[in-house]
């Protein structure tokens, strides 16, 4: 663990700090802190920055309700600049969205990082807009029934793709449970989020019964 002493703080007194979502990975907003914002962002677990235009302290919260739980601060190789992952309760950006960084500079058309998220957001889209001939549009069409059955059938290509013992062929079963798997949720109104949440809670759960079963 870094002590805050061995921080480089700018001449100002600040250090650049670029807070990003525990679940999703994304980059919510770059913002600053000084010695004494970070102090007490350790002590109370939540963001709290330095505003360089107001020249005071401010909480990620305190009027919006949306604040920032750390998970983790971490500094670079020089230590002059932070990372802090955190849990949020609400919109990162002040205009109310999901991140401060939405609006493409530049967007390469052959490369990319594919994400399970980009996956959600993608089928959300296709909810939304219902593009004609897609396979999607025609789930979400004929509706619960139709991706429930999808499903159940996908649930059993895996079962016997798992029970051959064909790793190849099993991958691709599990890839299409996982697409139908998406596509009921976001039917149903279900994050990827809401996911890792309760996957992340029977971590606890398990971690805690092993200890007792080693006492």
């Amino acid at each position: 663990m870094i002590d805050i002493e061995n921080l480089k703080f700018q001449e100002n007194g600040l250090i650049p700090v670029v807070v990003t979502d525990f679940y999703s990975k994304k980059v919510l907003t770059v913002a600053y802190m000084n010695r004494e914002s970070l102090e007490i962002s350790i002590k109370e677990g939540k963001t709290c920055f330095y505003s360089r235009s107001r020249k005071c302290l401010w909480r990620k919260g305190e009027t919006s309700g949306n604040f920032q739980h750390i998970v983790s601060i971490k500094t670079d190789c020089d230590r002059d600049a932070l990372t802090v992952e955190v849990i949020k309760d609400g919109p990162a950006c002040h205009l109310g969205t999901d991140s401060c960084f939405n609006d493409y500079v530049y967007k390469s058309e052959t490369l990319g990082e594919f994400s399970i998220s980009g996956l959600y957001e993608l089928l959300e889209g296709r909810m939304k807009d219902k593009p004609q001939g897609s396979y999607t549009t025609y789930l979400f069409e004929q509706g619960i029934d139709k991706i429930l059955k999808k499903v159940g059938e996908e649930c059993t290509e895996v079962i016997v793709a798992g029970k051959g013992g064909d790793k190849a062929e099993t991958v691709y079963e599990i890839a299409d449970l996982t697409y139908h798997v998406l596509v009921l949720m976001v039917q149903m109104g279900i994050t990827d989020k809401d996911v890792l949440e309760e996957l992340a809670k029977r971590h606890i759960i398990d971690h805690k019964v092993k200890q007792q079963k080693m006492q």
